[in-house]
Order: C-alpha cells, then sequence, then structure tokens
C-alpha cells in the first residue's frame, strides 16, 4: 500500500529532503497507470537533485485501500491503513495522482479516495495530474474533471496535465510533456509555494468544522461584541 523511495544526490553535503506523494488508482497488476505516476515521479526526483533537493518519494497504492475507502464513506471510520495514507498526503510537500479513465471520468476508486479525505488536508500543495485511458478520446477528462476536484481542495495544480493512451508511451512527446510538468512541480516545490501559503494565509480560508485541527476556533473574545455576548 505504501513504500518509500529515497532518492538522494551525489556530493558531500547531504542536500536539502522533501517529500513527494505519488497515488494511483490503477486496479491491475501491472498497471499503466502506476508506472505512469512512476515515471513522472521518477523524472521529479531527477529534476530535484540537479537543483540540490533530495526527492523522497512514497506512493500510495488506493487498490490496496479499496474497501477502507469505501467503509470511510459510509460509515465515517477511518482505518488506520487509510490514515496512513492521508498522512503521507498530509506531510508531502507536493503530490502526483494518477488514475486510469473509465466512461468518460476518472475512477470511482480515485475519487472516492479524495472525497473521504479532511477537506483541509492539501490547501496549497502542488500536484500533477495524470490519467491513463485506452483511447486519445478521454485525453480532455484531467483539465475537464481532474483540475476541478483539485481547485475544490485548494491545491495548486502544474500548469500542465498529463494523460496517456495506447498510442503514447513510445512517443518522444510524452517524455517531453512529463519532463515539462516535473520541472513545473520542482519549481513550485523549491518556491515553497505551500509552506509559504500555511504560513501566511491559513487564516483566510473557510475551514469546516473540525477539519483545520482546532485553528479554525480561534475566536477572538476580546471584542466589543463578544464582550457584551458574555456579559463582560
Amino acid at each position: 500500500m505504501l513504500h518509500t523511495l529515497d532518492t538522494p544526490a551525489a556530493g558531500a553535503e547531504r542536500p536539502e529532503a522533501r517529500t513527494l506523494a505519488v497515488i494511483s488508482a490503477g486496479t491491475s497488476d501491472p498497471s499503466t497507470t502506476s508506472m505512469f505516476a512512476s515515471r513522472i515521479a521518477d523524472r521529479a526526483a531527477a529534476l530535484a537533485a540537479q537543483r540540490g533537493i533530495e526527492l523522497r518519494v512514497r506512493f500510495v497504492d488506493l487498490r490496496a485501500l479499496a474497501q477502507d475507502i469505501t467503509t470511510a464513506l459510509v460509515s465515517q471510520h477511518v482505518s488506520p491503513a487509510l490514515q496512513e495514507a492521508s498522512d503521507a498526503l498530509r506531510d508531502a510537500d507536493a503530490l502526483v495522482v494518477s488514475t486510469p479513465v473509465y466512461k468518460a471520468g476518472p475512477s470511482g476508486l480515485f475519487t472516492s479516495f479524495f472525497q473521504a479525505l479532511d477537506n483541509d488536508l492539501l490547501i496549497g500543495t502542488p500536484v500533477v495530474l495524470a490519467a491513463t485511458a485506452g483511447s486519445s478520446r478521454h485525453a480532455l477528462v484531467v483539465d475537464d474533471q481532474l483540475r476541478g476536484l483539485f481547485a475544490y481542495l485548494r491545491t495548486v495544480t502544474a500548469p500542465t496535465s498529463l494523460f496517456a493512451a495506447p498510442e503514447d508511451w513510445n512517443s518522444g512527446d510524452l517524455g517531453k510533456r512529463i519532463n515539462r510538468a516535473a520541472a513545473e512541480l520542482i519549481a513550485l516545490i523549491a518556491g515553497g509555494f505551500r509552506e509559504t501559503v500555511r504560513g501566511d494565509s491559513w487564516g483566510g480560508y473557510q475551514h469546516s468544522f473540525g477539519s483545520a485541527g482546532g485553528t479554525e476556533l480561534g475566536i477572538d473574545l476580546d471584542t466589543d461584541l463578544m464582550r457584551l455576548a458574555t456579559g463582560g
């Protein structure tokens, strides 16, 4: 379900360490969706190393969490395995997300996983969006459907989205697009976008009750209205 790949850069000094969480909703074994996500992560790690950043890659396989995700949606019970996956996303400096396309949409497993997550979990997190399908007719699913979902989750998505149909795998153009998306992701990581947003603007976001770790309850009691309400 979860495994980690450390990619240290060469040199005497230990490079700056960041974490990339890779979420794949592939259901077959082997899975082209998972292979696609791994290829993107490998390129991102290589580009990060060139900038003196050690990118620690953590893989989250949603296939192994299918039952846990369903249980969380219908009963609100979060299993230890699903909590571990959620924590991996919470602590990640960036994400690569990859889904197969079924019937002109992302897989139900993929969307259900993100629906089960805390609404505030991914605020400001850089994300590369990716999808695979059996036909190029589904190429617009990434921008048409995934980008809206991750806008709702208040992430920042890389401008370049990635899609692979069977005929794309041996195409040099796919490699160029992967390189471009990975470069965009590393630029967002290196620029500290997530940390800046969370540090400077966290209080400016709307938080659901209980979803912000208690920070949404920071009510200022030292106002005329609150003193009047409390009889002070």
